[in-house]
């Protein structure tokens, strides 16, 4: 069986990626902070857990893998610009960092996933492919783009290095997320019976299921290496391109209640499309679309085993770690707080 280290296994896209690798027949050393809790992956004999910090990656992670599925990231725009250095140390030099012990390590091949972010805002009628000019415009995009290059460039004929450009992820996951587009707008949705909306919904937005996107990562490590070695490609379909107002329209129709949007605001200009033959001319494709990913969270949300909690807005956790651990520093004395080290 062969083995592939995962890092940031813990989160959104990890804990659904973690169960489908080990339902494939691998094993799996799922590296993470662990911020959101170990419950969320499952007990698995061939599933090895390893508490670590990207920044701090050694050798001796490394130890028997044959592949890597380098995930760790600061993971969304609002994060990246207030933990700007942090977004820069793990998005961009942990993740080269990682791919240059791996490459030292012997590992088979490394597998990136990035974002379709890189490509910015561009004209309506601009459909963008791997080869078209980037325009980060956030911390997180831009040090995406710096990892991309950090990583390309280790690729040669012992180590295949791929990039994967993901488009916005959404739909259920153990670590789940509500400040993403079609998640946030079914949980508005179903809270409240009113979908709000920025107009003036003609802006357009490349949208992928996430386990479409993990199955895209478990793709990579089997795809011909002379098709994918030091390869970009788009991740995501033509059939997840929506426009807002029609994606708001789509989630209104599927969800089984009155459903209303509520525009505010001035028109947002911000807009890009994406193209992702390369992928599909390999062979992948993407499975699902905003109406299963709607209707699946609808569902979990109904029978109550799924809520917007802190947790689930990446920003507002991360801001509640950060408190707590200063109020922690502040208190502790002799190795405790209320019990002490005598």
């Amino acid at each position: 069986m062969e083995r592939v280290l995962v890092t940031g296994a813990g989160g959104y896209i990890g804990t659904t990626l973690v169960p489908m690798l080990l339902a494939a027949g691998y094993r799996v050393r799922a590296l993470d902070r662990f911020f959101f809790g170990r419950q969320l992956l499952p007990e698995h004999e061939n599933l090895e857990l390893v508490k670590a910090d990207s920044r701090r990656l050694e050798a001796s992670h490394f130890a028997g893998v044959d592949h890597v599925i380098d995930l760790v990231a600061i993971s969304n725009d609002p994060s990246g610009e207030l933990f700007q250095k942090a977004t820069y140390e793990i998005n961009h030099e942990s993740r080269v960092h990682c791919a240059r012990l791996a490459k030292a390590a012997g590992v088979q091949r490394y597998v990136l996933p990035s974002s379709c972010s890189l490509y910015g805002f561009q004209p309506a009628d601009v459909i963008c492919d791997e080869t078209h000019k980037t325009n980060p415009l956030t911390t997180y995009a831009k040090a995406n783009e710096l990892a991309e290059h950090g990583v390309l460039e280790l690729a040669d004929d012992r180590f295949c290095v791929v990039v994967l450009r993901q488009a916005t992820v959404y739909g259920y996951s153990p670590r789940m997320r509500f400040d993403l587009a079609i998640n946030g707008m079914t949980y508005g949705a179903w809270q409240t019976g009113v979908l709000p909306l920025m107009r003036d919904g003609s802006q357009w937005r490349p949208m992928v299921h996430v386990r479409d996107t993990a199955s895209a990562q478990i793709f990579m490590l089997k795809a011909p290496r002379d098709k994918v070695n030091g390869q970009l490609f788009n991740v995501g379909s033509d059939a997840n391109c929506y426009q807002l107002g029609p994606l708001a329209e789509l989630i209104c129709e599927v969800l089984p209640k009155s459903v209303k949007i509520d525009w505010y605001g001035d028109p947002d200009h911000r807009s890009y499309r994406v193209g992702f033959g390369k992928i599909e001319a390999l062979g992948w494709q993407a499975k699902y679309t905003a109406r299963e990913g709607a209707l699946e969270i609808f569902e979990r949300l109904e029978a109550g085993s799924l809520d917007k909690t802190t947790e689930t807005i990446t920003l507002e956790w991360y801001k509640t770690l950060t408190k707590w651990h200063r109020i922690i520093k502040e208190v502790e004395l002799h190795g405790g707080i209320i019990e002490i080290d005598l």
